[in-house]
């Protein structure tokens, strides 16, 4: 959600510009007009304006989906007016959720014997997975502590300080204490020794990232987990571990096959993926699996009959639609195993291409990770005449939309420009992309240096120098009409 602005007070009516075949009248922005307007019309007037927003496909910023098959366009299109919430009326829709739940479980190698369904549910994205993923913890964690007769008012969650804004959304939300572990320069991620020093009695979980939105990095759960289980033993806790697995729950089971982040580790008891980023589907559906159904607390699951039979539903959204969920079931079974394997080693050999291409020019030093989420993120060596910031908004006139940030906490002072690589950024395009970068570059050489911004600590300064110069030179004026 975006909090809506006007752009002017004078700004206050839409102008069709084709459209006027049909209608003349300009209509007002930010009202409902009086009266009705042709389909054509309405669909003319609002083409006109999306030609201004960006080409999805060059927007490098996004982890998420640009691109299906025409195949499964078509299913979405036919199931774009089914909601997902009436299970009783759209009872195959209810079936594919769950495959998708089980299927999704068995990759993340959930403990589950050969009749056991697994535990989980679609949601709208990662953020809402997180939210439900984080009550279970919350609930389970206070459960505990009035059964021994505890205080339960002070829960806490430990983090990386790279965590997704999502999580600092749950912590405010619904009343958590968020104990970031801080960053440093080389190193962009949790720390997981620092992190279990953080857990006390209070923390209801510590949330590791697979695939840190900063520069795709791995976070070490395997090491997380053997620290906290240590922990745990001395000290009688039952800490358990969430793990943030939004951009790399469909890389690491493809790319990474022997690494121990997922329900391998006994302490992991819920993992959260996003489908529309490397699950393959467009924006609006992710996943939160648990590892048994001792780990997601009854209470927190609602049985509702008003929509026909009975129908557990644990979600924060109610209606939602059903496209995604379809889709997501589509390209589980159209690629497979296989077929995700080939698609995430593509990505990864086109991030490789980027990344030597922008080494040759020089110029950058690559600050993510050959092993993580196929992206590149890099930082240039000389910022004496201009920054990151520069290179992004320049980049924008080759339709390049490349996002420029600094590191959290304690890395404020580092920059980074970062390339996310998806299914449909080719190699032709990553080599596009550093052409156009040196074009940036040559022509960023050729200007004047930028004026560094004066912190305000160096303006009082100035100023003070400046008035002790003004007096100083009034005085010797004085001196001299004297003599």
């Amino acid at each position: 959600m975006v909090i809506s602005k006007t752009a002017s007070e004078s700004d206050v009516s839409v102008h069709s510009t084709f459209a006027s075949r049909y209608v003349r009248n300009s209509l007002p922005r930010f009202r409902m007009p009086d009266n009705s307007i042709p389909k054509e019309a309405a669909f003319q007037i609002i083409n006109d304006e999306l030609m201004l927003d960006g080409n999805p496909r060059l927007n490098l910023a996004s982890f998420v989906t640009t691109w299906m098959e025409p195949e499964c366009d078509k299913l979405i299109m036919a199931a774009v007016n089914k909601n997902y919430v009436d299970m009783d009326e759209y009872p195959v829709t209810t079936e594919l959720q769950n495959r998708c739940v089980n299927m999704i479980a068995h990759l993340f190698n959930a403990p589950l014997g050969d009749s056991e369904t697994a535990v989980g549910v679609g949601t709208v994205g990662s953020s809402e997975a997180i939210m439900l993923a984080g009550l279970a913890f919350k609930r389970k964690w206070q459960n505990r502590r009035k059964a021994e007769g505890k205080p339960w008012d002070k829960p806490n969650i430990v983090t990386g300080a790279n965590v997704q804004v999502c999580w600092e959304k749950f912590a405010r939300y619904f009343e958590v204490e968020l104990k970031e572990v801080k960053l440093r320069e080389g190193y962009y991620v949790m720390d997981p020794e620092k992190a279990v020093e953080l857990v006390d009695e209070n923390t209801i979980c510590v949330a590791a990232i697979l695939g840190s939105t900063l520069n795709g990095e791995f976070e070490d759960v395997k090491l997380l987990n053997d620290l906290l289980e240590k922990k745990n033993k001395l000290t009688g806790w039952d800490t358990p571990i969430h793990v943030d697995a939004a951009s790399g729950g469909f890389i690491a089971p493809f790319l990474y096959p022997e690494l121990e982040w997922d329900f391998r580790l006994p302490l992991v008891k819920s993992i959260n993926v996003s489908g529309h980023k490397y699950g393959l589907v467009y924006a609006g559906i992710g996943w939160v699996i648990w590892r048994s159904k001792e780990d997601l607390p009854e209470e927190l699951i609602f049985h509702i009959n008003y929509l026909g039979a009975d129908q557990p539903t644990f979600t924060l959204n109610f209606s939602k639609g059903s496209s995604q969920v379809i889709a997501q079931y589509y390209q589980l079974i159209r690629l497979g195993f296989e077929g995700y394997k080939n698609i995430m080693e593509n990505c990864q050999e086109n991030a490789m291409v980027l990344k030597r291409g922008l080494e040759k020019t020089g110029r950058f030093e690559i600050v993510s990770k050959d092993n993580g989420v196929p992206l590149v993120a890099f930082s240039l060596k000389d910022r004496s005449k201009h920054n990151e910031f520069e290179v992004s908004d320049f980049l924008r006139r080759f339709g390049w939309i490349v996002p420029a940030y600094t590191m959290p906490a304690d890395a404020q002072h580092v920059t980074v420009l970062r390339v996310v690589i998806r299914e449909d950024f080719s190699r032709t395009l990553a080599e596009r992309l550093v052409l156009d970068i040196q074009k940036v570059l040559y022509e960023l050489d050729g200007m004047p240096a930028r004026t560094p911004p004066i912190s305000p600590e160096e303006k009082a300064l100035k100023t003070q120098r400046e008035v002790t110069n003004h007096w100083r030179n009034l005085v010797k004026a004085r001196k001299t009409g004297v003599c």
